[in-house]
Formats: structure tokens, C-alpha cells, sequence
């Protein structure tokens, strides 16, 4: 067993081996003999999320520039992110976005490409990974709008069942004046991303 909230990688590893053998995937070989590990040691690894607090990035805040910030994004942020129903990558970009009250404090820019990274790296279906983001810098920052538009293709709809292939899916996740006020939405939106890829 691994320490407490560590993951058990020799269990998982050893269960990991029975479920290839049962699929008929062979890890007897000179090539495969390590499978079992490396996919549990990956799997760990994109699942990592669960073991941090994404929101400790928003902790550290700086004084503002001017008492009329406007909206401060983090454009095409890439992420990688684990489809809980499949336990298949969905891969792409997002822009996260927040509107300080005047004269408050704000994060530094790469805050917000750790938080939606961290929140990605978990089970995680696109619909709640924006809802989780845009609640985080609500709670921490008591913003006035908070957004996270994001852009991705996932593989277990290009890579099994309707094989897709290019097939993209797109989330808004607005709140606050993002929300209700039509010039701001209209501002957030423009900053979509339009690429998954690089």
C-alpha cells in the first residue's frame, strides 16, 4: 500500500497485469513485461489532480495596477484531461478568464493555467471541469465574472464507438457579469479558443 492519499501502484500494478491477461493482451514478453506498471504508473500520473488543491494557486495574490483592471485571461492554456466514463484522454485548450472588483488583488497569469491543468487532472467530464473552474476563482478572488471556454477533442468518441475523428467539443462556463452583461459576454467570447491542438 502506498502512503495515505497515495496511490497502492503494486496493488493497482497487479490487478492492472489480470485485466490485460483477461483481455487476452499478452505481458509475458521482453517488450510488455513492464506494461501493467507503466499504464498504472501513467494512470496515476493523469489522475494526480485528486491528490493536490488546484485552488492553492489563487493564494498567492498581488496588489493591482490600476483600479480598472478590465477582464484578465489566460488564453489557449493546453491541458490534458481523463474521461471518467472511458478512462480516455480529451486533450485540447481553454481560455480562463475573471473580472477583478475594482482595486482588488489578482494572480499571476500562469495561476491560471495550473488551475484548469490541476482540475483537468482527475476523472473529470469537460461540462464539470469548467464549472470547477470558474467556481474556483469565484471563491478565491470574489471576482465579478469568471469564465472558462473550453476546446477539446476526446478520444473516446474519435478513437472507439462513433469514431469521430476531428470531431471537437466546446463548453462555455460564464458566471456573474461574464453572464448578464451582453458587452462582457460578448468581449469573454471572442477570446474562445479555436484549436485543440498545437
Amino acid at each position: 500500500m502506498g502512503a495515505p492519499g497515495e496511490p497502492a501502484l503494486a496493488q493497482a500494478t497487479t490487478h492492472a497485469r489480470e485485466m490485460f491477461s483477461a483481455l487476452g493482451i499478452d505481458c509475458d514478453t521482453t517488450s510488455t513485461e513492464q506494461t501493467p506498471h507503466r499504464f498504472v504508473t501513467a494512470l496515476a500520473e493523469m489522475t494526480r489532480g485528486l491528490r493536490l488543491d488546484p485552488d492553492r494557486h489563487l493564494r498567492v495574490q498581488f496588489p493591482p495596477e490600476s483600479t480598472d483592471q478590465g477582464v484578465i485571461a489566460a488564453v489557449d492554456v493546453p491541458f490534458v484531461a481523463l474521461c471518467e466514463h472511458h478512462v480516455l484522454p480529451f486533450v485540447g485548450r481553454a481560455t480562463v478568464a475573471y473580472l477583478p472588483r475594482p482595486d482588488a488583488h489578482i494572480v499571476g497569469l500562469s495561476k491560471l493555467a495550473r488551475l484548469l491543468q490541476e482540475y483537468g487532472a482527475r476523472p473529470q467530464v469537460q461540462e464539470r471541469l469548467g464549472g470547477q473552474v470558474t467556481d474556483a476563482l469565484t471563491r478565491n478572488l470574489d471576482s465579478l465574472g469568471a469564465a472558462c471556454l473550453i476546446r477539446s477533442e476526446h478520444a473516446c468518441m474519435t478513437q472507439r464507438g462513433a469514431q469521430a475523428h476531428g470531431a471537437v467539443m466546446v463548453t462555455t462556463h460564464l458566471t456573474g457579469r461574464f453572464s448578464a452583461d451582453p458587452g462582457l459576454r460578448a468581449q469573454v467570447l471572442a477570446l474562445a479558443p479555436t484549436r485543440t491542438g498545437r
